[in-house]
Parts: structure tokens; sequence; C-alpha cells
């Protein structure tokens, strides 16, 4: 059986799409999946990247595409009422579900039909008490005096990502293999059938070819 990492975060349109279309691409296979959620934007940080949204027409083009993908893949996407949010209150709630920083699917597809149907505002508090109660019976029993062990569970698992050289979501690792983005569910599909390619010297190689750009000091 093979241990699949699905590094997520609530914020991603990508994530999203990626867990209603993951159950598809491993069809037949033996894998158990570990749902981890993280802080997108520490990783976009860490790396000076200002994510899509930081670029205006590449962000009118992210929504565009995700909300069509959406559709072409038959699970849906609507664009919240605003976005990006802020996604720490999400987060912190499906963390409450769990004690080692794991979430199961349940947890993960209800924070995410939460954000990604019905446009409506992902951070509504009237929404979010909604939500709490969706997830109750899920709560660690120790949940409610324990508010600080979601935040350091958040904290730990993101640092983990970094670590790992996570610097997007949605992110999947798999025996120290890493493979970022909806698009590459093909290729996971690949390493996990086996493919002879992944034996060979082009995994390592890809990452070494010198970098034409001058370096910045």
């Amino acid at each position: 059986m093979k241990h699949i990492t699905f590094y997520l975060d609530f914020v991603s349109p990508y994530a999203w799409l990626a867990f209603e279309r993951l159950p598809q691409v491993l069809e037949g296979l033996s894998y158990h999946l570990h749902y981890k959620p993280v802080l997108l934007g520490a990783l976009l940080q860490q790396h000076a990247n200002p994510g899509p949204a930081g670029v205006p027409p590449k962000r009118d083009w992210t929504y565009r595409h995700a909300t069509w993908l959406g559709h072409a893949l038959g699970c849906g996407l609507d664009m919240p009422a605003r976005h990006p949010f802020n996604p720490l209150p999400l987060l912190r709630q499906a963390l409450a579900c769990s004690d080692d920083g794991t979430v199961n699917r349940y947890v993960a597809g209800t924070v995410l039909r939460h954000v990604w149907l019905g446009g409506q505002d992902a951070l509504d508090p009237a929404r979010l008490d909604v939500l709490a109660q969706a997830l109750a019976e899920q709560l660690r029993p120790d949940a409610e005096g324990a508010g600080a062990l979601p935040k350091a569970l958040l904290r730990a698992n993101t640092d983990e990502a970094s670590a790992r050289g996570v610097f997007g979501v949605p992110a999947f690792e798999v025996e120290g293999r890493l493979f970022w983005g909806l698009d590459s569910l093909p290729m996971l599909r690949a390493y996990l059938d086996g493919d002879a390619w992944f034996d060979g010297p082009a995994w390592d190689a890809a990452p070494a070819v010198p970098s034409g750009l001058p370096s910045v000091r």
C-alpha cells in the first residue's frame, strides 16, 4: 500500500479540484491518503512569490480557468464572494478535528465545499457557525479547551511541508517524491503504476539544468 500525503489549503481552488479528481485518478490502486492542511501564504512568502492573486492579469485568468475546470470536471466550482481571503479560521477549524496534523476526507471535503460551492463568503460568521456544526462530531474530545493545538498543528504542518520542498498547493508526496498541482495527477498516477521513467535519470537530471539568468546579489 502506498502512503500519499496531500498538502492543501482551503483557499486554493486547485486544492478543491484535486480533492474531487483524486479518487478517479487513483482508482484501482492500494493507497492511503493523509490530508495535511498548510498555510499557503507562508509557503509563498518564503519564496517571495505573490501567488496568482498578486498579479492582476494572472488573477483574472486563474479564476476563469478554475471555474471552467470545475465545469469540465463535473465537480463544480463557484468563486467565493471574496478571494483571496484569510484561510486561518478554516484551517484551524479543520485541525480542531485532528490530534496529529492530518484530517480525514470528510473534514477536508466539508471545508472545501463550504468555500468552493455556492459562491458565498467563506468567512461569513453565520456560515462559519454552520460549518462548525457540520464538523462537531469530528472534533477531538478536548477541542474546546485546546484552542492552541490547532495553531501548533498548522505551524508544524507548514514547517514540514516547507522542509520537504512544498512551495504551493495542492501538493502530493509519496516515497519522498513531490508532485505539485492539479495537472501533476497523471504523473502521480504513472509513478504509482511503476512507470519505468521514474527509475531513470530524468527525475534528478531535470532540476540540475544550470540557470541562464544572472545571479542576484
